[in-house]
């Protein structure tokens, strides 16, 4: 028999593959090329079915990288693995962190350290909930940071359809970011072997390629011949060639087992030998596979079986333990198996691999040991894996991937450490994983007095991403006995957050009522009394209004703000009379009550979960509608800080950017309203389209653009996000009919604009209103001006009136605004001064700029022009500056 030629066998998968070579080369030069500096990152994708050569590919690019002085990371994804959550990023990223001091890590990582440090397993979690999306940026900046250290800097990720959920997220948001990273990504997956979120963000990573991805096909028949020749000598005849295709389909990995079996077996390769190769191929995979361990021995057998349990982070020490065998004897398993090509030690190129660790040569061997052990067996078998992990000190959760495989045996250990691993998921950023965990818990099942606290930590765990499984789950715990005091009173908050998520608001409030109506009076039937006026407070349909804003008054009148339950009370009643338009000292000094030495109480932050996000936006958002614009822009600027430092960066985030835009809107900061309410859209449509926090987002850019001037972009986002009826039932601030009327009448639709501002003002139903908050009357006055001049005049006799009642300076400034607007001569120069008066003493620069233009206009004075054009251009009132301008160039006629 001929000795194969070195490295034949090694590069068989590579036949045939040149088109896929030249991209990968392709690739490598513009990621290599010193002489572009705005080169940018890359992505490609190959796919194929199991065992096409998928492996092999990514083995040669990592070559060809080494070859051109590239840093290169790489992961696999596994069948049996997919359920351990940050899995593959894990592998991909640790051996470079932890070969950091850890000073090191924390300078490159920075405030993300923290954040992302558990989910890569490098740092202990912090004792909050980890936010997932905040985890996801974590780990792109991790890379981003790493990347300019490692420039440049290639990873390569295989089998990715076997990846964890929490990887393929990141992969997803990481691959759409690469233009700002010269980084090349490479992804090898099965097409079509995964659904729902899985398949979701494969495809997201597929479509950022921008080569489509690349199908490997079957080797021809030409290259099983030229391959078979090359491992097996040139001796090797046409038949017995084209027998070898015919029994592997020309599947790269069956050809190869199916030549190593033939050189085991001293097969001579010629047409009379040809007969017994599809014995020899069905060795290689499946049953055959099987029976060629089994040949090996029972123990060798059963060292393949624990290796396979494992899945991942297999040693030969907990292989030994788990299978209850002496270590010599695991390490005589270990080169058994090694020799038969099934398991083997980690290539040294591609990680830095433990003592005595290893991994199966394929993950096709992989699947195929681990289907091959008896069902009775496997659960068992899983069962001590998760007390040997556990002993090993890697963590409940780690643990957890076994118990889940484990036969339900009313074992109440296994209960509670299902729900230690779900807290460990939950603070690293993985609910999946640990809804996972609780749901399975519950299958135990668990013992009547814990039953229903399973049930409300499930609920807990799915409220960001399952609404209606909250609600099952909630609502079964609240039917149990069991869940008293605080937890109880903590169950009914959150199933109400749930109904009113998912569009319930009537039973949401219907929730809390009945539960307070079976407490005694004290601070847990108080705080359920301010969670009903919270969620009554942000409904935008004002059904009873008026009796409601009475009983909140009244209940807020006992209040002394002495607990953060009555300090809510405080917060919802300053909210609920800055909305109606009451008198603006008496609101601050309801909010003022709600404070503690003028911070907000502890337990009353940002990200304390007791109280939700709503109730502090309404307590910022009644100090920027009272002209307290001070208090206010503080109080969003903290809530920014405290979920970037936390790492939040979901729906939280999107909301604090869009009030930090509405407090520099009120300012008359335009540009920085701008920059901010357009990061909160971006955050917002990762969130999902349609959600309040989106529509705050998309209000508050189109009114910011509108007082920019920029009316034509105002318009495009309005349509290119859904700005339009019909609208939410939650509150939006500023108003969403008037910004939408205002936007119609700026591009000429203003028989709609009128439509519009007319429903806001029949939205009102006759109560008062904040004229800022909600300018129908004045805008409304002002379209009406020429058409019907006496309902116009009525109007702004109505804003001016309602302005007066709440008394800040700028209500009673822009309701000035819209009187001398209507009127001529003197009397609209002597409205338009009073206006300016009250609007310099304001701290909304962008009006007070708008009325010294009108007054210049009015008076045709230029030096109140050039005032009002220094004002403009200061608040990036691009519009109304050039107004300004050009009646200065323009007209001769001023003084």
């Amino acid at each position: 028999m001929t000795e194969a030629r070195p490295g034949a066998a090694a590069s068989a998968s590579l036949w045939e593959r040149d088109a896929e070579l030249a991209v990968v080369n392709e690739a490598m030069d513009a990621l290599c090329d010193d002489t572009s500096p705005s080169a940018s990152g890359n992505l490609l994708v190959f796919g194929g079915e199991a065992g096409i050569g998928e492996t092999a590919l990514l083995t040669e690019t990592r070559r060809i990288a080494e070859r051109r002085g590239c840093t290169v990371w790489s992961a696999r994804g596994g069948e049996t693995v997919t359920s351990v959550p940050f899995n593959v990023v894990r592998q991909l990223l640790q051996p470079a962190l932890l070969s950091l001091m850890p000073e090191e890590a924390r300078e490159y990582l920075g405030d993300w350290y923290d954040v992302a440090g558990p989910a890569l397993g490098i740092t202990e979690p912090g004792e909050r909930r980890a936010d997932p999306q905040g985890v996801c940026d974590g780990l792109i900046v991790a890379v981003s940071r790493l990347a300019k250290r490692e420039w440049p800097l290639v990873l390569l990720i295989d089998d990715a359809h076997w990846a964890d959920q929490e990887t393929l997220h990141w992969l997803a948001a990481f691959c759409e970011r690469l233009d700002d990273l010269r980084v090349l990504v490479v992804v090898a997956l099965r097409p079509g072997e995964v659904a729902g979120d899985s398949a979701r963000h494969l495809d997201t990573i597929a479509a950022a390629a921008r080569h489509p991805v690349s199908t490997l096909s079957e080797l021809t028949p030409a290259a099983t011949a030229g391959l078979t020749r090359a491992t097996l000598g040139p001796h090797a005849d046409a038949p017995f060639c084209r027998e070898v295709w015919a029994v592997t389909g020309g599947n790269p990995y069956e050809t190869v087992e199916l030549l190593a079996k033939v050189q085991d077996s001293q097969l001579e390769p010629v047409e009379a030998s040809a007969a017994e190769l599809r014995a020899l191929n069905r060795s290689a995979r499946g049953n055959g596979l099987v029976a060629r361990l089994e040949s090996l021995g029972i123990e060798a057998t059963r060292f393949a079986w624990a290796a396979a349990i494992l899945g991942t982070g297999i040693t030969v020490d907990l292989v030994a333990r788990l299978a209850t065998m002496r270590r010599e004897d695991a390490l005589r398993c270990a080169e058994l198996l090694a020799a038969a090509r099934i398991l083997a030690e980690p290539d040294p190129a591609g990680r830095q691999a433990a003592d005595g660790e290893l991994e199966f040569v394929h993950p096709l061997i992989a699947s195929a040991v681990y289907r091959s052990i008896p069902d009775g067996l496997r659960t068992a078998m899983h069962g001590i894996a998760a007390q040997v992990v556990t002993d090993s000190g890697l963590g409940a959760a780690a643990a957890s991937r076994h118990l889940l495989e484990v036969h339900p045996d009313d074992d109440e250990e296994l209960v509670e450490q299902m729900r230690e691993a779900a807290r460990e998921h939950l603070a690293v950023g993985a609910p999946e994983a640990a809804r996972r965990c609780l749901e399975r818990a519950l299958l135990e099942p668990p013992p009547p007095e814990v039953h229903p606290h399973v049930l409300y930590e499930l609920g807990c765990a799915t409220l960001l991403t399952s609404p209606a499984t909250t609600i099952d789950y909630l609502q079964a715990a609240l039917a149990m006995p069991g869940l008293e005091g605080d937890v109880r009173v903590s169950a009914v908050y959150r199933l109400s957050q749930a109904l009113l998520h998912n569009d319930q608001l009537d039973e949401a409030v219907r929730t809390v009522d009945e539960e307070a109506a079976r407490l005694e009076p004290g601070p847990s039937r108080m705080r359920l009394q301010a969670v009903h006026y919270m969620w009554e407070g942000v409904h935008a349909a004002e059904e009873d209004s008026p009796d409601r804003s009475q009983e909140l008054a009244e209940l807020a009148r006992t209040c002394t703000g002495k607990d953060n339950s009555e300090r809510a009370l405080l917060i919802l009643r300053g909210f609920d009379a800055m909305t109606h338009g009451e008198n603006a000292e008496e609101v601050v000094e309801l909010c003022d009550r709600a404070l503690v030495n003028g911070r907000l109480a502890p337990g009353l932050g940002w990200t304390d979960t007791e109280w939700g996000i709503e109730l502090l936006l309404m307590l910022g958002s009644a100090y920027a509608y009272t002209d307290r614009l001070d208090r206010a822009e503080s109080l969003f600027t903290e809530a920014l800080r405290a979920y970037e430092s936390a790492g939040w960066s979901g729906g939280h985030l999107a909301l604090a950017h869009a009030y930090v835009g509405l407090a520099h809107r009120r300012r008359g900061r335009l540009r920085e309203a701008e920059s901010s309410l357009r990061a909160s859209l971006r955050l917002a449509e990762r969130v999902g389209r349609g959600l309040p926090l989106y529509w705050s987002a998309t209000c508050g850019l189109v009114d910011t653009l509108l007082a920019r001037g920029h009316v034509e972009e105002a318009w495009s986002i309005a349509e290119r996000y859904g700005f339009a009826p019909p609208y939410p039932s939650t509150i939006v601030l500023p108003d969403t009919r008037c910004v939408r009327g205002r936007l119609l009448l700026a591009v000429g639709r203003t028989e709609e604009g009128v439509g519009e501002l007319e429903a806001a003002e029949k939205a009102a139903a006759g109560r008062g209103h904040n004229t800022v908050l909600a300018p129908w009357a004045g805008d409304l006055a002002r379209a009406l001006a020429t058409d019907d001049p006496r309902r116009a005049a009525e109007l702004a006799v109505t804003a001016r009136r309602q302005a007066e009642l709440s008394g800040t300076d700028t209500a009673i400034g822009e309701a000035l605004r819209v009187a001398a607007a209507l009127e001529t001569g003197q009397r609209a120069t002597a409205l338009y001064a009073r206006a300016v008066t009250y609007l310099e003493a304001s701290p909304c620069a962008y009006e007070h700029a708008a009325a010294r233009v009108e007054y210049g206009l009015a008076t045709r004075s230029a030096p109140e022009l050039r005032r009002g054009l220094t004002l403009a251009r200061a608040c990036g009132a691009d519009g109304l500056a050039a107004r300004a301008q050009e009646a200065l160039e323009g007209d001769r006629g001023l003084v």
